[in-house]
């Protein structure tokens, strides 16, 4: 009927542990006030079965999945899936995850970054060569190579000298210990919304230190250490995370969007630490997708407004190939927040008469589809 408001249907693909993380009430209920009804899409049925989505949310993984995937997408050209399963699997490889850090041009005249030194180690005869060690020294950190989310990916260890590697089971990566002040900056990316909190880290390791310490530490996520793993528990007490300075704001969301645009990638973090050597030098340590959001204050509303974003940017792209829009001036005008719009996208509000979540203003097009 004319008229009848029309919603948004969007289906998510999750393991049962992160469908009970994300998938909270508070969303649900945010989501459809917005016109958004969350569906869960059944394991055991065929995608392309389970009827109309506006969009796929998933963090599936297995040929199975992608190639339902990819019927659904041949079946549904305008549904928009998040994410692209070989983007994804960029990040499952933790020399790969990384590559694209060194790959970005970010223009900043106070902060530099990049990543730790670090080499792979696919066998047990490698891990003991001296000359694949002459870009490292210890301290270093051991992190399995594979980085799928599974709890076996957590696994690393802070290891001291060569007595520590007695443990380790290639294929691994090492890469670098680098003081950072017992603070870890977790930089959280849904769409164009970037948002970076700090949390406790491995302490600092001095060099005195290392040489009184043997073998190796295991822990799991560096902010995330129990705490029988804490062994320095003054140190903690005297840090006052609360007293630690954010990175420049500006300076990560550059970085998040150069990223995000390199990756094809909308939701993921990155975990940052600023060396302690040079104040203003920052290394980006490790990749996420799709990581813990609820422990992101506000993140039903971040998480909604992203859902709203992404399927008008598709509906306002359909009806410019469909040939709704003939004419489009490509000068820039400034809206009501200052931001710079096209103005062509008021002519496409007006021919696409059923956007969604038209309660809220519609942001600047820079999605990943």
């Amino acid at each position: 009927m004319a008229g009848e408001e029309r919603r948004l249907k969007i289906g998510y693909g999750l393991l049962p542990k992160k469908e009970n993380s994300f998938i909270r009430e508070s969303l649900v209920n945010l989501a459809k006030s917005r016109g958004i009804d969350l569906v869960k899409i059944d394991r055991e049925r065929p995608l392309v079965h389970q009827g109309h989505f506006d969009c796929v949310l998933h963090k599936l993984y297995g040929e199975d999945w992608k190639s339902q995937l990819e019927d659904f997408r041949s079946k549904n050209p305008n549904a928009v899936i998040i994410d692209s399963p070989e983007a994804i699997e960029r990040l499952h490889n933790r020399i790969s995850m990384l590559q694209v850090v060194s790959e970005l041009k970010i223009e900043s005249q106070s902060e530099t970054f990049g990543i730790p030194k670090q080499i792979v180690i696919y066998d047990q005869e490698t891990l003991f060569d001296n000359q694949a060690w002459e870009l490292l020294k210890f301290p270093v950190i051991a992190k399995p190579l594979v980085a799928d989310g599974s709890a076996k990916s957590h696994k690393m260890a802070l290891v001291f000298n060569h007595d520590g590697l007695n443990k380790l089971k290639p294929p691994i990566v090492l890469q670098e210990f680098v003081n950072h002040g017992g603070v870890i900056f977790k930089v959280y990316v849904v769409g164009e919304y970037v948002k970076c909190v700090k949390r406790k880290s491995l302490p600092d390791v001095s060099e005195e230190k290392v040489k009184s310490l043997e073998g190796s530490q295991p822990f799991s996520q560096v902010s995330n250490l129990a705490t029988h793993e804490k062994s320095d528990d003054k140190y903690y007490k005297m840090m006052h995370l609360e007293d630690t300075e954010l990175p420049p704001q500006s300076f990560m969301t550059d970085i998040a969007k150069g990223l995000r645009r390199a990756m094809k990638l909308n939701l993921f973090n990155f975990d940052v630490i600023r060396d302690t050597r040079f104040r203003n030098r920052y290394l980006i340590i490790d990749i996420n997708y799709f990581p813990g959001y609820a422990k992101m204050p506000g993140y039903e509303t971040v998480l909604t407004d992203f859902f709203c974003d992404i399927v008008n940017r598709k509906e306002r792209e359909v009806a410019v190939e469909k040939g709704l829009v003939e004419e489009c001036s490509q000068d820039k005008i400034v809206g009501t927040d200052g931001r710079q719009v096209l103005s062509c996208e008021e002519e496409v509000r007006k021919i696409v008469t059923n956007s969604y979540c038209s309660d809220e203003e519609e942001k600047e097009n820079s999605i990943q589809l």
